[in-house]
């Protein structure tokens, strides 16, 4: 069995699965480079979540830095709008989550981890390419190993790559990867005085914009407020990060209204590459956790869930494996998390291409205008407490909810306009490229005013 593991990165995924290794008295070292951004993506979790939270012992800490979250929506300027609310499923899965400040959150699993004996290097960890040995590609370099205090001729019985969107293995091994078929950047920061539009405690809020889409995540005292957009549109924006938020924010009524008076209180930032999962996720000696394996567009909040994830796979399908058996339980390993990227995905696809805020619209028909005899009255609260699983990540692989979703999609939206009205466009109009252009022209002489009175 394995004795020794060393991870590389100290995020959630490298910390979650530490913290497990310790649980069957496994030696770990976690080498983190202790550069933490004030800002990261992945504020907000899915019920799915708080299994992992609870099997580490950290549910209750993570809730007092946090605030409850009951469900998710989805709304679109021309007035449509799905809310969604969580529903317990079992006993193992509440009609809750929480939104996240992701420092207190990476700090808390971190101490976890740190309380079962998980051994942190502060050291910027580092792989060398192995020419000589059939049994590993990958090895610590002497500097790394000599911050861990190990022995320059020996190397742990296997390596993990926690680094999360840094990729250090797959740069070093040249490994490929497979790239979503959208090119957004994000960018985002935290404001006071911004509403957060729920209508449930915690409620995030995606709004379709003019152009991408936007999010609200309500966090104790702040609202973190991020825009996504096609790289290209972005440029359109204005010069940086800074004054492509501020103008996406006042060229879009739904997020205009919603922040006058906003102050905002962070650096603005930014976050490209929303869709990738590498082709090979293991190798002799080596692992990828994570991000570092791959990631998904962040809209339905999966992000940290998927970091969890994966730890608690790697450890139950390979770690309490003896090494002999690694190949074999690797590969397992890997088609578990290739299942829930392409599912993530495929649900997705409904709030991109406009179907979901369609079913929405025929949602509010059938509770209020149906009649009683009719046998959607009976479909729609299934079908709702369907999309609540998939949303949730607690139901999100299940081959029967994608089926029934897509046709429910199939038969309920009839008027395929109405689809393409309530879709996520990736670029402006004609009108809309023009009103922003005088938009950002009025910004601009307004400025300019400003700096000849001062």
């Amino acid at each position: 069995m394995y004795k020794q593991v060393a991870i590389i990165g100290a995020g959630p995924a490298g910390c979650a699965l530490a913290c497990f290794l310790r649980e069957r008295d496994i030696d770990c070292l976690v080498f983190d480079s202790d550069k933490t951004p004030e800002l990261m993506v992945g504020e907000s979790l899915v019920p799915a979540a708080i299994p992992v939270l609870r099997r580490l012992g950290i549910e209750q800490q993570v809730a007092a830095v946090s605030r409850v979250k009951r469900g998710a929506a989805l709304r679109h300027g021309n007035g449509n709008r799905v809310d969604f609310e969580f529903k317990a499923y079992g006993s193992d899965y509440p009609d809750y989550s929480y939104n996240i400040p992701r420092p207190q959150f990476d700090r808390i699993i971190r101490q976890r981890a740190e309380q079962l004996g998980v051994r942190f290097i502060t050291h910027r960890a580092n792989v060398e390419l192995v020419d000589d040995d059939p049994q590993r590609e990958l090895r610590l370099s002497n500097d790394s190993l000599l911050a861990a205090g190990l022995n320059l001729s020996t190397q742990p019985d296997i390596l993990i790559d926690a680094t999360g969107r840094s990729r250090l293995f797959s740069r070093r091994l040249n490994l490929s990867a497979n790239r979503g078929p959208r090119t957004d950047i994000a960018h985002f920061a935290h404001f006071k005085n911004f509403s957060d539009d729920a209508h449930l405690d915690g409620q995030v809020v995606l709004s379709a914009l003019a152009c991408g889409w936007s999010w609200q995540i309500p966090l104790h005292g702040v609202t973190s407020v991020g825009v996504v957009m096609n790289a290209d549109s972005a440029k359109l924006y204005g010069r940086n990060a800074a004054e492509r938020l501020e103008n996406a924010i006042s060229h879009n009524p739904l997020l205009a209204e919603a922040g006058l008076g906003r102050q905002r209180v962070s650096e603005v930032m930014t976050y490209s590459n929303y869709q990738l999962i590498t082709e090979q996720a293991h190798g002799k000696g080596w692992i990828l956790l994570g991000d570092a394996l791959g990631f998904v567009d962040p809209m339905l909040s999966p992000g940290v869930f998927m970091a969890l994830e994966s730890a608690e796979l790697l450890d139950r399908l390979v770690l309490s494996k003896p090494q002999s058996e690694v190949e074999r339980h690797s590969a397992d390993y890997f088609s578990q998390m290739q299942h829930w990227h392409d599912a993530w995905t495929r649900l997705i696809q409904y709030f991109y291409d406009g179907r979901i805020l369609s079913m929405g619209e025929m949602r509010d028909y059938i509770r209020h205008e149906a009649s009683v005899f009719s046998i959607s009255r009976y479909v729609e609260p299934i079908v709702s407490r369907m999309l609540s699983q998939l949303v949730s990540g607690v139901k999100t692989r299940s081959e029967l909810n994608h089926t029934v979703l897509h046709h429910t999609c199939q038969h309920l939206i009839r008027d395929k306009s109405q689809m393409e009205n309530n879709r996520i466009r990736s670029t402006l109009t004609a009108t809309q490229l023009s009103q922003l252009q005088t938009m950002l022209k009025q910004a601009e002489v307004s400025i300019g005013k400003c700096t000849a009175a001062a």
